[in-house]
C-alpha cells in the first residue's frame, strides 16, 4: 500500500523536516514543495494499521510539522 502525505510546515523549519522524514524507513521518498502544502512524502505500509502507527508516532511527532494530509494511491 502506498500512501502520499501532504505536509503543513512551521515557517523556516521545512528542511529539517525533509530531513526527518527521510530517516523513516516507511518513506520511500520527501520533498519539498511550493503551494499550499510545504512538503510531500511518500509512505509504502503493509496495510492501513502500519500506515496508521508511522503517520502518528514517526511523522507527526516530527517537531516542526503542523498538519498532514494522507492520500491513498490506488493502483
Amino acid at each position: 500500500m502506498k500512501a502520499y502525505v501532504l505536509i503543513s510546515v512551521r515557517t523556516g523549519e521545512v528542511h529539517e523536516v525533509v530531513r526527518q522524514l527521510k530517516k523513516i524507513q516507511a518513506v520511500l521518498d520527501a520533498s519539498m514543495t511550493f503551494g499550499p502544502y510545504d512538503a510531500i512524502a511518500v509512505i509504502e505500509a503493509k496495510d492501513l494499521s502500519e500506515l496508521g502507527r508511522v503517520l502518528v508516532t514517526e511523522m507527526q511527532p516530527i517537531p516542526g510539522v503542523i498538519e498532514t494530509l494522507t492520500c491513498l494511491a490506488v493502483d
